[in-house]
C-alpha cells in the first residue's frame, strides 16, 4: 500500500478551488486502486492524504487533467506545499475510525 500526503498553507480560495478540489475526489475515488483517504487542517495548513495499492494507480491521479489544471493554478490558492509519497508498511487500529485501510500491506 502507498500514501501519499499533500499538504498546503491555506490562501484565499474561490470557486474554481472548489469545484477542482471536489473534482480531484471524485477522480481519485473513480481510479482502481483507490483504497481511502483522511484530512487533517489547523489554523495554517491542510493536508489530504490519499491510500493506493499501486504507484500505477497514485500516478493515473497524478496525471488525470483536472490535477493538472489544479497543479498549474495553485500559486493563485495556496501559499506553499508540500508531497510526500511513502509506501505503508502496516496498518493497525481499532477500526472504529472507520474509512481508513487497516489491511497488512506488503513490501
Amino acid at each position: 500500500m502507498y500514501a501519499s500526503t499533500f499538504t498546503f498553507a491555506k490562501k484565499q480560495y474561490d470557486d474554481d478551488f472548489h469545484r477542482l478540489d471536489q473534482a480531484i475526489a471524485e477522480a481519485a475515488k473513480e481510479i482502481p486502486g483507490y483504497l481511502g483517504e483522511e484530512a487533517w487542517e489547523n489554523d495554517r495548513l491542510l493536508s489530504n492524504v490519499y491510500y493506493w495499492d499501486s504507484l500505477e494507480a497514485l500516478q493515473a491521479l497524478m496525471q488525470h487533467p483536472t490535477h493538472l489544471q489544479a497543479k498549474a493554478r495553485q500559486a493563485e490558492w495556496l501559499d506553499g506545499y508540500q508531497v510526500v509519497v511513502s509506501q505503508v508498511l502496516r496498518t493497525y487500529g481499532d477500526g472504529r475510525l472507520g474509512g481508513l485501510p487497516l489491511a497488512a500491506a506488503t513490501p
